[in-house]
C-alpha cells in the first residue's frame, strides 16, 4: 500500500473498540475529522512505526484527526515542505533545525513542538570488512547521503571536532532507500545512517557486519528527531498541534515498549522491511527516546547547551536561543 494513500479512516482495522470501521471519517466525540499530512524523517523504515501505531490503534482518530503519511527526505527538504504548506507535520532533526535556523538565509518558518529522540541518531555506517572503524578512516572515502540530511549538513562540524579534513571526504547523492544496497555492493564506502538502521543494513549486506560511527561520540548533548510545524499552524491551531502530539506519543510509547507488535503494525502499511527488522529498529531506538524527562520532552537548558556546542564549533553564529526554534508551550506534558 502506498504511503501517500495511508489515511487513518481506511487503515484502522475492525475488531477493537477504539478503531473506526473502514471508510468512517467521523469522530464520534466532535464530528468530522481534520485531515493533516505527516512527513517521516528519512524514508519509511521500521523506526517510523510509531506513527503507524497511532493510526492503527485509533489514537489519531480519538484526537479528531485523519493522518496521511508521506516519506521524508531529511531535515532540509522536510522544512521546505512545512514552510510551503505541502505537509502540516514533519519529523525534523532538532540539531539540523538549529543549524538551518541559525544560518544566513536559512528556513525560519517553522517551530518544533516535541521530541521523538532525545539523543541524536545521527551517524555514519560502513561494513566491518572495509576496515573503517574510526573517523580518521573516513578520509579519501565516499559517503552516500541524501542531500540536505542532517548527517551531511553536520558533517563539517563532526569532521572538525574529530580532527579530520572534511575536504578529503567525498559525498555522493543517494536516496535513503538505496543506501543499504549501494553499501553492500561497495558502490560507496560509507552511508549516512541511524544506529537503529543497522539490522536493515546488515540484512541488505547478506549478514555481513556493519560498523557504526555515531556523531554523539564527537559532538555531545545533541538531540535527535523532533516534530515540526509551520509557525502559522502553531499560532492558528495550537489545540490541533497538542492533540496530534499526544496521539503520536501514545504510538511512540506503544512501539518502544512492544517492538514485536510495532514490527507487525509496520508491515500492515509498508513493505520496505520485514517485521523482524522493523522490530529490531524499534528495540534499538528505545534508549534514544526517553532520557528520564518523559516522552516528547525537550529540556530547555540542554537545548541551550546543544546550541552553544554548535556555536563553539563555528556551525552557527551567536544569538540563537532555544525558544527561537522550539515552542515549549506546545509540547504535551508527560503523563502522571
Amino acid at each position: 500500500m502506498g504511503a501517500a494513500a495511508l489515511l487513518l479512516a481506511t487503515t484502522a482495522c475492525s475488531g477493537s473498540d477504539d478503531k473506526a470501521p473502514a471508510g468512517n471519517t467521523q469522530n464520534a466525540a466532535s464530528g468530522p475529522l481534520e485531515k493533516v499530512t505527516y512527513m517521516s524523517g528519512f524514508g519509511l523504515f521500521g523506526r517510523e512505526s510509531y506513527v503507524y501505531a497511532a493510526i492503527d490503534k485509533g489514537y489519531f482518530r480519538e484526537a479528531g484527526l485523519e493522518v496521511e503519511v508521506k516519506p521524508g527526505l531529511g531535515t532540509n527538504p522536510n522544512l521546505k515542505a512545512l514552510s510551503s504548506g505541502t505537509v502540516q507535520y514533519a519529523s525534523i532533526d532538532l540539531t539540523g533545525a538549529f543549524l538551518e535556523y541559525g544560518r544566513q538565509g536559512g528556513i525560519k518558518d517553522f517551530t518544533i513542538v516535541g521530541a521523538v529522540q532525545q539523543r541524536s541518531l545521527t551517524a555514519l555506517m560502513a561494513l566491518e570488512e572495509s576496515g573503517i572503524s574510526t573517523p580518521r578512516d573516513l578520509e579519501n572515502k565516499t559517503i552516500g547521503a541524501q542531500p540536505g540530511s542532517v548527517n551531511q549538513v553536520l558533517f563539517p562540524t563532526y569532521a572538525r571536532l574529530a580532527g579530520i579534513d572534511a575536504a578529503k571526504v567525498k559525498f555522493q547523492n543517494v536516496a535513503p532507500q538505496q543506501q543499504p544496497q549501494l553499501l553492500a555492493s561497495k558502490k560507496v564506502d560509507v552511508i549516512t545512517q541511524f544506529p537503529v538502521g543497522k539490522p536493515g543494513v546488515e540484512r541488505a549486506a547478506g549478514g555481513r557486519k556493519a560498523v557504526v560511527l555515531p556523531y554523539t561520540d564527537v559532538i555531545t548533548d545533541l538531540f535527535g528527531g523532533a516534530i515540526g510545524v509551520s509557525k502559522q499552524t502553531a499560532q492558528e491551531k495550537p489545540d490541533q498541534v497538542k492533540r496530534f502530539m499526544t496521539a503520536l506519543l501514545k504510538g511512540l510509547s506503544d512501539t518502544i515498549n512492544n517492538p514485536q507488535e510495532a514490527g507487525q503494525i509496520y508491515a500492515k502499511f509498508e513493505k520496505t522491511q520485514p517485521p523482524p527488522v522493523a522490530s529490531a529498529e524499534m528495540t534499538l531506538m528505545r534508549p534514544y527516546v526517553d532520557l528520564g524527562a518523559g516522552l516528547g520532552q525537550i529540556d530547555q537548558a540542554r537545548a541551550a547547551r546543544s546550541i552553544a556546542i554548535l556555536q563553539g564549533a563555528g556551525a552557527i553564529p551567536d544569538g540563537l536561543k532555544p525558544e527561537d526554534v522550539i515552542s515549549f508551550d506546545l509540547i504535551p506534558k508527560p503523563s502522571a
